[in-house]
């Protein structure tokens, strides 16, 4: 119901609305600034000659232009210069470590970088078993460098559930 209303309002009167807009007068170009215009006044009451030779085409300039041949090329940038120098060398790969969790999908993993489930597997190796899952050593197993394992080990670390029993009532033993 509201855009029926809305919607007489809107269109109410429109073509007298459209005419009177349409009939009002164009915008003019902007006056020049009056001591200009005194002394434009005074150079063409001077130099009639003026008027003329604004209006009229210099043939000889027009002969000069058609021989001008204008043959433009984009500037070549430093950027692009050392990028087309520089070939970019095949990254390596490695097959991820351990076909649990269905990694299947994943057929090679950068060198570098490691996976989501290789991160939770990692992080809970080192979790479970620190003194054979060392930072060194998982560095060398993902082939990762050990600065990014010292602050993956030392800045995350997987999720542990931990129930604490309220401290009014027994524990319900489970079986």
């Amino acid at each position: 119901m509201g855009a029926q209303v809305f919607r007489a309002f809107r269109n109410f009167n429109l073509e007298n609305r459209a005419e009177r807009e349409i009939s009002k007068m164009k915008p003019s170009p902007a006056p020049r600034h009056p001591s200009t215009h005194s002394l434009l006044g005074e150079q063409l009451r001077h130099h009639p000659e003026i008027k003329g030779e604004i209006a009229s085409k210099n043939d000889k300039l027009l002969a000069l232009l058609k021989d001008v041949y204008v043959d433009s090329k984009d500037p070549v940038t430093p950027v692009q210069v050392k990028d087309a120098e520089t070939r970019q060398e095949p990254k390596e790969f490695r097959l991820p470590v351990g076909h649990h969790f269905d990694m299947m999908d994943i057929k090679n993993i950068p060198k570098g970088k490691i996976s989501i489930v290789e991160a939770l597997t990692l992080l809970n190796n080192h979790k479970l078993y620190p003194e054979t899952w060392t930072a060194k050593k998982i560095a060398q197993e993902y082939h990762l460098e050990l600065n990014d394992v010292n602050s993956l080990l030392k800045y995350f670390v997987t999720f542990e559930v931990k129930i604490f029993p309220p401290e009014d009532k027994k524990a319900i033993q489970s079986k």
